[in-house]
């Protein structure tokens, strides 16, 4: 464990002054880096002269973590996990206190590996560290392992899990009081990969997954208030850690966004809180494998983080915000241009794969030690 963040920097971006009723203040994961994000909304829905300029995002990069390439950022309780690129160790960092703490694997960990963070409600919130991989690569490398770490024993242990469903590696889990929530599928059989052409998964229900940290066990399938397909855009985020939001993008023609009237590990209800029809946005549809958002309910606005509308005379994408209002509001705002992460094939060409912007919403700081 090791503390080098200044208090300068913890004041500046998670403060509890008047400013921040106006702001949304959280981290995002741009650039394989670890960012605080401040975004001010309040002039949004003033069309006279000046008045988007309000609209104004800020990212900076965090200096502690600066010399780490994250892949993949999750939140909870005030504690963020980091997920190092290289695969190699977990980094848990509480922003407030500046603590952090490596998380070594108990064999190896595997880049198709997911996670979640969370705590135990009966032993004074011990915050654990969920960390599943299964899935079919060939018959001799068949990765397959649910094991959790556990924070005041400073070590992993296996889990026991038979799963009949699948979480595809990209969908990134949301904690919401201690619990931490999937969309999923059912399962195929045995050896059969879902992008196989000749499967038709059409009519494979999707659902919601609750990970009990406390009981150390999946719940039952919870519904969701739609069924998605393969490559259209589903996204979990959280409503002042009191609630949870999902957000589906039906390919080009709408988005909607939902949200619980009542969350448990084995229950859950569902209130619309936008609907959105895209289709005269034309070239635009959100990432599969990005989407993440947040939500202002003062404002009945959604803010969802992913690249600019694809433009076919375009040379260059831009990582960007879309604001999205109940009452048909659209106005995309660009941080900065995304760098291209496709590398060139035998005849020179290189795809495009472009970087992406996940945000971790609703973060508050916590005096939780780790």
């Amino acid at each position: 464990m090791m503390s080098d963040l200044s208090g300068g920097l913890v004041t500046e971006i998670l403060d509890n002054s008047a400013a921040k009723k106006n702001q949304f203040l959280g981290f995002m994961m741009m650039d394989d880096r670890v960012c605080s994000l401040r975004f001010d909304l309040q002039g949004i829905r003033n069309e006279g002269e000046g008045g988007d300029l309000l609209v104004d995002p800020s990212v900076n990069q965090i200096s502690l973590l600066d010399q780490i390439e994250v892949h993949k950022l999750f939140h909870c309780d005030g504690l963020v996990l980091c997920v190092l690129f290289d695969g190699s160790k977990l980094l848990a960092w509480n922003p407030y206190l500046g603590q952090t703490r490596w998380i070594q694997p108990m064999k190896s960990f595997h880049l198709l590996d997911r996670y979640a963070l969370g705590y135990d409600n009966i032993n004074n919130r011990n915050h654990k560290v969920l960390r599943f991989v299964d899935d079919y690569v060939t018959e001799e490398d068949q990765p397959f392992g649910y094991e959790i770490y556990d924070f005041s024993s400073d070590s992993w242990r296996v889990l026991d899990v038979t799963p009949d469903w699948d979480i595809v590696f990209y969908q990134r889990g949301m904690s919401l009081k201690g619990n931490s929530y999937f969309h999923a599928q059912q399962k195929l059989m045995p050896g059969v990969e879902p992008e196989d052409d000749d499967i038709d998964t059409t009519d494979l229900p999707v659902f919601l997954l609750c990970f009990d940290f406390t009981a150390e066990r999946f719940g039952p399938r919870l519904p969701l208030p739609f069924h998605s397909y393969g490559e259209e855009t589903v996204s979990l985020s959280c409503v002042r850690e009191e609630q949870l939001a999902v957000l589906y993008h039906n390919y080009n023609l709408y988005l909607e966004i939902w949200i619980t009237t009542k969350i448990e590990p084995t229950a859950v209800s569902w209130s619309r809180f936008l609907v959105m029809d895209m289709k005269p946005i034309t070239g635009f549809k959100f990432c599969v494998e990005a989407g993440s958002f947040f939500i202002d309910e003062d404002k009945n606005v959604a803010v969802v983080f992913d690249l600019d509308g694809y433009k076919p005379t375009e040379t260059c994408r831009y990582q960007s915000a879309h604001i999205i209002g109940q009452d048909g509001y659209f106005k995309s705002v660009n941080f900065r241009e995304a760098p291209n992460l496709g590398t060139p094939d035998s005849y020179g060409f290189t795809s495009p794969i472009y970087c992406v912007p996940l945000v971790c919403p609703s973060y508050v700081p916590s005096s939780v030690q780790i």
